[in-house]
């Protein structure tokens, strides 16, 4: 029996397409372009999947479907959009739809969801609409999309989530995202620096301590765990945690159970985890400075940020998204001009998105006119410090300046975070240099051997890898 599917999409050229591929695939297609035909449709007809668009010639496609969902709880409902926005991909989840394509959308993708909506003809768990908020993401890219879609199917659930990307890609903002929008925005959100904590206070710092645990610890410390007690806990550079606290964390995970730091008594923890790191695991897990158990059990749902090289289209929105925070905060406003847009997408922005804020927040600050023009943005392009990541020598300190200013730290974590990110290069380098032999590195670097071997136990530098055999 032929299944019937009601399209609600007020481009003709888009309907006429999706309506041919579904009637291939044995449906009965209805067609309209309101939502006022939509509702007609629906009072007279029922149907086995209905695939709607958001922006009708008479309203909102999703904002209408309250009613819809009153008289027809059961029909899967595919939301269709071209607004691309982490906002619509939520509102869609919230109306429970069955799938959200954001525009343009691959049509095999599209028919085959309709295919299984219909057949299904179960719906989903009914979702509490979200009150409308303004959401910490920017960008319409495709890249972009998969992330919307990606967070959306985390929302109404606890599973641990890892989001892989370069550092300045926004991986707390993902994060806040998930926490904002989930089932546990009412609880904390505590983030974490897991590389900025001394590798002697990283236990104590997530899972606190008793008086008297250890020589300074004068009372009792509540650590991160139990500060985000009913919320969501996010363990950002992951990947630079100490061998011993990931065995800790590996505990507290499986069992959901933590115990202080000289303290005899195990504490039931509620808490959501977001992980996060910008290095590739794979070698770490490899050469065993991270426990392969651990990564298993921390994604089991990852999430790739792209680096904003591989969505210069986000630049636009982005650029002009930072020049209204800025006017927000009591800058200067300005406008930027075409010409001057186009030549901010030309950039590499190795630092990703942070790296393209400070720069339009310095934009902001010291332009003097009030419409910004590619020579502008060309005379501070001249003078931003550059990062020649092909040069060998020479002065590395607009290397390390650029570095520095791209980089939000916490407040107390400057030097400890800087140490570790120049230290672990600068050994490795030397280690490599002497076939992993630590006395000869040591007599290189021009430090005790006890120091270098110190250090290297503190960032989690295996000698053995750069022994050539």
């Amino acid at each position: 029996m032929s299944r019937r599917a009601l399209l609600v999409e007020d481009d003709v050229s888009i309907a006429t397409v999706i309506t041919a591929a579904l009637e291939d695939e044995a449906f009965t297609v209805h067609r309209c372009d309101s939502v006022a035909g939509r509702d007609r449709l629906l009072a007279d007809n029922v149907y086995d999947v209905m695939l709607t668009d958001v922006i009708l010639t008479d309203g909102d496609g999703i904002a209408t479907l309250g009613s819809v969902r009153a008289s027809h709880a059961d029909m899967p409902i595919i939301i269709l959009s071209a607004q691309n926005t982490l906002d619509t991909a939520v509102r869609a989840t919230d109306t429970d739809a069955f799938e959200y394509f954001p525009k343009p959308f691959d049509l095999d993708d599209l028919i085959r969801a309709a295919c299984q909506a219909a057949d299904a003809r179960s719906g989903l768990e009914q979702a509490e609409p979200e009150a409308a908020e303004t959401l910490p993401m920017i960008g319409r890219s495709p890249q972009m999309q998969d992330v919307y879609r990606m967070i959306t199917r985390v929302l109404r659930n606890d599973l641990t989530v890892l989001v892989l990307g370069e550092s300045g890609t926004g991986k707390e903002l993902v994060a806040e995202a998930i926490h904002q929008l989930g089932n546990r925005k009412a609880g904390p959100f505590v983030p974490v620096n897991t590389a900025a904590i001394p590798r002697d206070l990283i236990e104590s710092e997530l899972f606190g301590h008793e008086k008297g645990a250890f020589t300074g610890a004068v009372s009792r410390v509540i650590g991160k765990f139990e500060q985000a007690h009913g919320g969501t806990l996010f363990l950002d550079e992951i990947g630079d945690m100490p061998p011993e606290a990931q065995t800790r964390l590996l505990r507290a995970l499986q069992s959901g159970r933590i115990r202080r730091v000289g303290g005899q008594q195990e504490i039931a923890i509620d808490v959501r985890i977001v992980a996060a790191t910008n290095r590739d695991l794979a070698p770490l897990i490899a050469d065993g400075s991270f426990r392969e158990d651990l990564f298993y059990r921390l994604s089991v749902v990852p999430i790739h940020l792209p680096p904003l090289r591989e969505r210069t289209g986000d630049v636009e929105p982005l650029a002009r998204h930072f020049l209204r925070q800025a006017s927000a905060e009591g800058l200067p406003q300005h406008h930027l001009l075409p010409d001057a847009t186009a030549l901010l997408e030309d950039q590499p922005w190795r630092g990703n998105v942070r790296e393209l804020r400070n720069f339009i927040f310095r934009l902001a600050l010291l332009a003097r006119e009030e419409r910004i023009d590619a020579a502008t943005v060309r005379q501070f392009l001249q003078h931003r410090p550059a990062i020649d990541t092909s040069a060998t020598g020479g002065d590395i300190g607009p290397t390390i300046t650029s570095w520095l200013e791209t980089t939000d730290f916490s407040e107390g974590t400057l030097y400890h975070s800087a140490l570790a990110e120049f230290e672990r290069p600068l050994f490795e380098h030397a280690l490599s240099k002497t076939n992993g032999n630590q006395l000869r590195a040591a007599h290189l670097l021009g430090i005790n051997r006890n120091t270098l071997r110190k250090r290297l136990d503190d960032l989690s530098i295996d000698p053995e890898r750069f022994v050539r055999r």
